[in-house]
């Protein structure tokens, strides 16, 4: 978590909260019923304005984690993963 704070501290893309905000924001997402996410997809969602979009949460976790020492990646790719198996689940 230390080296989470780090990077948001130092990276111009990153404000404070931002990486747990985006692990937050993809699992909440990813549990969310099909129907509502289809929804999304084709008329996309006013939500995301207001309170961010999933999916580039999600890409956003991609960009940090090149970032981290590998001992970080594997722990947020451990918490990240859960999220992407439910994503990936087939019917989805």
């Amino acid at each position: 978590m230390s080296e989470v704070i780090r990077l948001e501290r130092t990276r111009n893309y990153l404000q404070p909260g931002d990486v747990s905000a985006a692990v937050r924001l993809w699992q909440d997402y990813v549990h969310r019923p099909e129907r509502d996410v289809w929804h999304d997809y084709e008329w996309g969602s006013t939500h995301w304005y207001c309170c961010g979009n999933p999916l580039e949460a999600r890409a956003l976790l991609d960009t940090v984690m090149p970032a981290l020492s590998p001992r970080s990646v594997r722990e947020l790719r451990k918490i990240v993963s859960r999220s992407d198996v439910v994503w990936n689940r087939p019917g989805r």
